[in-house]
């Protein structure tokens, strides 16, 4: 349990910032939308006083108070959601991800994710859950999806195999490709984007190119580029995992997803209504036997009426 709460001394070197802003650097864990949240319910004081907005100014010697809610046990309930099961053994599964499925439950998505469909579909994997050495709400997922990102995701079914998928994964062996729309053409049809990538310190909601970033690099190759409204089909390769890699990354280079709202141009949604990036392809070695498993999943139907669709105007 959290603690009740906790006293944040401001010092002269905060003075002129918003309190929002001040609870973010001091709480970096927290959202900045979290945070305002709680100023708004009454859970911030500035001088044991609740009348304070996002915008107020503490002055140097002002004291916050921050009354965390109190964390409840959480477990993930097993729900009936349809998934789309390509491959299963005895250690793992592999499925093809729907946009629009969160892959595990956290703010705002307290159910209805993917977890909540594998312990329906797989009880066994609740003991994952319960094992306290192992992260609470996220059973048998080894790697994540963005929501609105469709295609491939391994899960395993049980500790042995979940510990020597992830290894795979920390050891890089783990082979994945996607295909995404690009806004516009790189300057060059093929490349590497070696960038690090940390939290944008402005907006904690999303991740951005920066010096003293996590090493992240991703390979690319145009397969498309005939399309009249200046598009460009790619593959990619990711050789590091860092959160909303492939979409910082491209948009780092110019070249924005299609329906990326978050890092795109904002040129509008062609229809979408999510960015164009699949998961298509993963390879990984099966944990039991050692052998290579590979699978790939063709583009689901949205984005390939959308390239008929964009094709039909050439």
């Amino acid at each position: 349990m959290t603690n009740p709460s906790i006293p944040l001394q401001i010092t002269v070197t905060t003075i002129g910032e918003r309190l929002d802003k001040h609870l973010a650097e001091a709480l970096p864990s927290y959202s900045r939308a979290q945070l305002q949240h709680w100023i708004k319910a009454g859970q911030i004081r500035v001088n044991e006083t609740t009348d304070v907005k996002a915008g107020t100014k503490p002055r140097p010697g002002d004291i916050i108070t921050v009354d965390f809610p109190v964390e409840e046990d959480f477990r993930p309930q097993p729900e009936d959601i349809p998934l789309a099961v390509l491959y299963e053994d005895d250690d793992l599964a592999v499925i093809e991800k729907p946009a629009g499925l969160v892959v595990h439950p956290g703010a705002g998505n307290p159910s209805g994710t993917l977890v909540n469909a594998l312990l329906s579909l797989y009880p066994q994997m609740q003991s994952l859950d319960d094992d306290e050495n192992l992260e609470e709400g996220r059973a048998g997922i080894v790697h994540r999806l963005d929501k609105d990102t469709s295609g491939l995701i391994v899960v395993a079914k049980h500790k042995d195999a979940l510990t020597h998928l992830m290894e795979q994964f920390r050891e890089r062996t783990v082979e994945k490709t996607y295909i995404a729309l690009l806004e516009r053409v790189p300057r060059t049809l093929s490349g590497i984007v070696d960038a690090p990538i940390t939290r944008d310190p402005k907006n904690r909601q999303k991740m951005s190119v920066m010096a003293r970033g996590r090493s992240a690099i991703t390979e690319f190759a145009v397969t498309d580029h005939n399309f009249p409204g200046g598009q460009v089909l790619v593959t990619l390769t990711p050789r590091t995992g860092r959160t909303h890699q492939i979409r910082v990354h491209m948009a780092f280079i110019g070249c924005p997803i299609v329906g990326d709202t978050v890092y795109g141009m904002r040129r509008g949604m062609m229809g979408l209504g999510r960015q164009f990036l699949h998961a298509a392809g993963l390879s990984f070695d099966q944990p039991t036997t050692g052998e290579r498993l590979s699978f790939t999943s063709p583009l689901p139907p949205d984005l390939t009426a959308l390239l008929d669709k964009l094709r039909e105007k050439a």
